[in-house]
């Protein structure tokens, strides 16, 4: 830990909870351990008995927004298995914030406030983004179609991720990568937020189907089973809950990583307590 960077993180983590009040938005908090963990295959949670301890607390916010509250907040500890890295460890902390009424246009005008407010916060100019497509991106890097979610990724890690050393917004993103996002126009109503050359964020237009939600739910399930890892079990609770949400948008952003980015921080290791 590096208690310079400890005192930078109060400092962003206070001037974020001025933000969310300011702004009209209710911190709640939602269980840690939880039936249902995840719904993307990629994601590996970390079983406690019969449960397991949350990757987001994206569910339970959901059947909040379902029972009439607008803005809600958290800043909440997560756990992920097989994360370890300069950027990765298996608990972090998460900021994530829901919007009702709102889509990606306004969630991206949230986030580069509350970001500048966390700037402002250490003495730090606030970042000046720019936006552009995934497609955009793929062309600019000479990059043919593929559907090949493996070869996907490997071209996005090894040739697009690179260059994003500018604050930037990327949105579009192929409709198989939709997750917990609607579909619009052909692509996932859906952008990350990249800091410094590190992604910090990620943010849905909230799909509010609850058979598209269980059909994902399912597909990912038979992804893990191929994969020789356990299921995803479905979260009824939120498919229940569906149908009452408004239309929403919420957005998830790592503080450590954002605190990492905004201080030069090298590792995550030096604005978490190890």
């Amino acid at each position: 830990m590096n208690p310079t960077r400890l005192r930078q993180r109060a400092a962003i983590t206070s001037a974020i909870r001025t933000w969310f009040g300011d702004n009209g938005y209710l911190e709640i908090h939602t269980p840690v351990v939880v039936p249902c963990p995840a719904m993307e295959e990629h994601l590996e949670p970390i079983p406690v008995a019969d449960r397991f301890l949350h990757t987001s607390p994206e569910f339970a916010m959901k059947r909040v927004l379902a029972e009439g509250l607008c803005r809600i907040y958290q800043i909440v500890p997560c756990f992920r298995a097989e994360e370890v890295g300069i950027h990765h460890t298996q608990e972090f902390t998460m900021i994530e914030w829901y919007r009702a009424g709102a889509g990606t246009a306004e969630l991206m005008e949230d986030t580069i406030e509350l970001i500048g407010a966390a700037a402002n916060a250490i003495g730090v100019p606030p970042p000046v983004f720019v936006r552009k497509s995934v497609e955009e991106l793929r062309q600019a890097a000479a990059l043919e179609d593929t559907t090949d979610p493996v070869e996907w990724f490997r071209e996005w890690v090894d040739r697009i991720e690179p260059g994003l050393t500018a604050p930037t917004i990327v949105h579009d993103y192929p409709s198989w990568q939709a997750a917990l996002a609607t579909e619009r126009n052909g692509t996932a109503d859906r952008f990350e937020v990249y800091l410094a050359g590190i992604e910090i964020g990620n943010c849905f237009a909230e799909e509010g189907d609850p058979a598209v939600l269980a059909t994902r739910f399912e597909q990912s399930a038979a992804q893990r089973t191929a994969m020789g890892r356990r299921p995803h079990p479905m979260d009824n609770r939120l498919l229940e809950a569906t149908p009452r949400m408004p239309r929403t948008a919420g957005i998830a952003i790592g503080l450590d990583r954002l605190v990492m980015a905004l201080t030069g921080a090298a590792h995550i290791n030096d604005v978490q307590v190890r």
